[in-house]
């Protein structure tokens, strides 16, 4: 028996949940279909969930090993990660459940197997059982997210190559790692596993680590990496990768050849599109497997949208289900949800950093009047109780009218300091005024303090 519905969203991710939530919740008849068992997408199965429990393990270890109550803790070094990650699978069924449950409350129908375009307004869904079965829609969304991209001359089926979802399932402890790719999640496996005490090669082929970051937070980053123990190489690029049963040695451009007993390969992402029959509904995706869009996520063919890891910039699951609601509204006519613009930037290394807004740098190119406030944790009366002291907030504003222009924190805990300031710079009539941190009592001791710290160090440099 054939179905109907509205709209079909393809890939229960983030993305896939938001666009199905805001659909049904205006009335819509709204199918979801998922190559996997269970909802979540690659965020909760693969990405985000897994690997930033795999980071808060780690954080705990490396919190340990500096009280020396805590000695024992040490044993835990070099552990395999699959061991690490046992609590990652509680956490995982955890968001699982919950995210099933949305579903079942506003009754959108889950369909699970693998979708393919017969036509504009059909689909075929290859189920987890081996079954076909064809539902027709009048509008879809693509939010089949994004996998680890591969390159054709690396034998990702060895057992020392891994990516970045790969490596969540390494069960053989390593003592030297190669980390090809400097990016986020280069980075952030960098921290982790220098964290379990493996020795790690971060190979960037770029000139610095994650340059649109603002200099001085990515400064601080390459600095606290190296005195973790990374040793990062700037400016490389592969030429071939040797595999061995006991090694493997990735031989560079420059002529380096390193020895590591295992490679992370964390260079790019390719957008899952290539078994969704795209050519059936006039759709290409790019040499990336990625979707052009509009301004309200619409691709070349009016009906059909894509929002999430599938369309590239900014790729973060936080803006991928903003991205899923306000397609909603644009497919409903409601109209109460904006193009995704102001996301923060949350990256998940050892400490944490986070922004939003914009950079020395920017404001410089754009002749803009700005000043710096800052806020070292090290002074932070919380940060010295918990200990951890490394890090700071950093405030840019106008010098001549107070706006508040960027917001930059490097330190434990950055990705929640953030949305502080992300909250002030959000006002409207003048509320987005650096003042407001100086006139504001904050708790104390509390890291939120360092809001007025870095507001009065910026007012002493106005003269």
């Amino acid at each position: 028996m054939q179905s109907h519905y509205d709209v079909v969203v393809i890939g229960a991710g983030p993305a896939g949940e938001g666009a199905a939530m805001k659909l049904t919740k205006e009335g819509r008849k709204v199918a979801v279909v998922d190559a996997r068992q269970e909802v979540g997408g690659n965020c909760t199965h693969v990405g985000t969930i897994p690997s930033k429990a795999l980071r808060q393990t780690v954080f705990n270890i490396m919190r340990y090993q500096r009280d020396p109550l805590f000695q024992r803790v040490g044993e835990l070094r070099n552990v395999p990660v699959s061991q690490v990650l046992a609590r990652a699978k509680n956490i995982i069924q955890e968001q699982v459940s919950v995210h099933t449950r949305f579903y079942d409350r506003n009754r959108v129908d889950l369909h699970h197997g693998q979708a393919t375009f017969v036509d504009p307004h059909t689909l075929r869904i290859k189920t987890l059982e081996g079954g076909k079965e064809l539902v027709t829609f009048d509008q879809a969304v693509i939010a089949t997210g994004s996998r680890p991209y591969q390159p054709e001359d690396i034998d990702f089926k060895h057992p020392r190559v891994f990516d970045s979802d790969k490596i969540l399932s390494l069960d053989y402890p390593v003592h030297k790692l190669i980390i090809y790719g400097a990016g986020v999640i280069g980075c952030e496996y960098a921290s982790i596993f220098v964290g379990l005490g493996y020795k790690v090669d971060l190979i960037n082929t770029q000139n610095q680590l994650l340059s649109y970051l603002d200099d001085e937070i990515a400064d601080a980053l390459s600095y606290y990496l190296r005195e973790l123990g990374v040793l990062i190489r700037h400016q490389e690029q592969y030429e071939k990768l040797e595999t061995f049963d006991d090694c493997v040695v990735m031989h560079l451009k420059s002529g380096k050849k390193i020895k590591a007993d295992a490679i992370l390969w964390c260079n790019g992402r390719t957008g899952n599109t290539d078994t969704l029959g795209l050519e059936n509904v006039g759709l290409t995706a790019n040499s990336r497997g990625q979707l052009a869009t509009d301004r309200q996520y619409r691709t070349s063919v009016p009906h059909i949208f894509a929002v999430g890891d599938v369309i590239g910039y900014p790729s973060l699951a936080s803006a991928a289900y903003d991205q899923g609601r306000c397609v909603g509204a644009h497919m409903t006519g409601t109209g109460d949800m904006e193009h995704v613009d102001d996301v923060p930037t949350g990256i998940y290394t050892i400490p944490e950093i986070s922004s939003i807004g914009k950079t020395e740098k920017q404001l410089t190119e754009e002749k803009v009047p700005y000043e710096v406030g800052q806020a070292f944790f090290r002074h932070l009366a919380r940060a010295q109780i918990t200990g951890e002291t490394v890090g700071m907030l950093k405030i840019l504003f106008n010098r001549d009218t107070l706006e508040i222009l960027g917001i930059h924190c490097f330190g434990n805990n950055a990705a929640e300091i953030v949305h502080i300031g992300q909250a002030i710079m959000q006002q409207k009539g003048g509320g987005n005024s650096l003042k407001y941190f100086v006139n504001t009592t904050f708790n104390y001791p509390t890291m939120a303090e360092a809001y007025r710290v870095a507001a009065l160090n910026g007012l002493n440099r106005l003269f």
